[in-house]
């Protein structure tokens, strides 16, 4: 895909003030925007406002809103400079369908974000049975989580969505690439213990 405003994004990301990426211009259309368009299907298939959560890069966040940019998508990135890139990024390329929130996983989970959105997709947050606790929360149910991951314990996935109020529904391999998409379906609210507070996914992972 030849977009000129993707193109534009790849020399944003590269060029910003504050380190995004260290992946270097020539490679970045590959290993960016291509992979997170490998994805594009299943984000297409569920309806509603999407979040990226761990945005980071802007990956795969950003580029999502951009070939659909009729779509709601908040990117949610903790470390505030990165964020406020991510927003002057946003407004160069005319993203106005992207909102950037500065902010971690874990307390939007708790707030008025709790059980909103229709999909969330995170790629390099963290293994996916810690991503699923981090993001999960934010989906309302009968939405759906989509992981950008490597290889994957299938099994300790199910076991953390379950606990999170969710099911895994697949994993799918992405032609070409080591890379799979852990694709979770939100059955029912949040129960009131999750997301546990900030760290607490991490150091004590729901892998059963």
């Amino acid at each position: 895909m030849n977009d000129p405003l993707l193109e534009r994004f790849c020399d944003l990301l590269t060029d910003a003030p504050v380190r995004l990426t260290a992946v270097p211009r020539d490679q970045a259309f590959d290993r960016h925007v291509a992979d997170a368009l490998a994805g594009l299907h299943l984000v297409d298939a569920t309806d509603g406002a999407l979040v990226d959560v761990g945005s980071g890069t802007g990956v795969p966040g950003m580029v999502l809103a951009l070939v659909r940019p009729d779509r709601a998508v908040h990117l949610v990135e903790s470390t505030q400079k990165k964020a406020a890139v991510l927003a002057a990024i946003a407004a160069e390329l005319g993203a106005h369908n992207v909102d950037v929130r500065a902010a971690r996983a874990e307390e939007l989970g708790l707030g008025d974000d709790r059980d909103r959105f229709g999909l969330a997709v995170c790629r390099a947050l963290a293994p996916p049975p810690i991503a699923v606790e981090l993001c999960l929360p934010l989906v309302r149910p009968g939405g759906r989580l989509v992981i950008w991951a490597g290889e994957t314990d299938a099994a300790a996935v199910d076991h953390a969505a379950r606990a999170v109020g969710g099911e895994l529904e697949r994993i799918e391999p992405a032609p070409g690439e080591r890379r799979s998409f852990v694709v979770i379906v939100k059955t029912g609210p949040t129960p009131a213990r999750f997301p546990r507070r900030t760290g607490m996914a991490a150091k004590r992972p729901l892998a059963g």
